[in-house]
């Protein structure tokens, strides 16, 4: 069976039934259940998510993104204090990039002040956090590679490229 298959069909169907991919695949159920399960284990699949358009709900709920400024430690580099940013249960994604910030974070919360008080209290204060800068997501057009509500009347008015 071949397992990036089946990762390529997850990505774009997380839904899909163990039946529906072994259709697809034309294999076993078992073994397509089996590939699956292989892949849970070795944490290579590592969960299944909904996308959710919060501007059309009635619930309170803010996005942000914390770039964080960090001192590496001996022997460890960032990895230490990753390990203990991730564990705030506030933390939603964490990255290690390249740029301006060691590492660029996602909060989830019900208003900007729970984001604040959560930079404030817990983010900055950690041993290695140098600096934060946080940005507040205003508007969501593309999320994991779903479109949110946009507007398709629009005409497309990028220019023809030709050689």
């Amino acid at each position: 069976m071949d397992e990036m298959k089946v990762l390529d069909l997850l990505s774009l169907y997380p839904r899909a039934s163990v039946t529906d991919l072994a259709d697809i695949l034309g294999e076993k159920e078992e073994d397509v259940e089996k590939a699956k399960k292989n892949l849970e284990e070795k944490k290579i699949i590592c969960g299944y998510h909904t996308v959710i358009n919060w501007d059309k709900t009635n619930i309170d709920h803010v996005d942000a993104f914390i770039g964080i400024a960090a001192k590496p430690e001996r022997g460890r580099g960032y990895d230490k204090i990753a390990e203990r940013i991730a564990r705030f249960p506030e933390v939603s994604s964490l990255y290690l990039t390249s740029g301006s910030s060691e590492f660029l974070l996602n909060i989830n919360a019900k208003t900007m002040r729970e984001v604040a008080d959560f930079v404030g209290e817990k983010l900055a204060p950690l041993e290695g956090v140098s600096s934060t800068v946080t940005m507040f997501v205003l508007k969501k057009y593309k999320v994991n590679g779903v479109t949110m509500e946009i507007k398709t009347d629009i005409d497309d008015d990028r220019l023809p490229v030709s050689a």
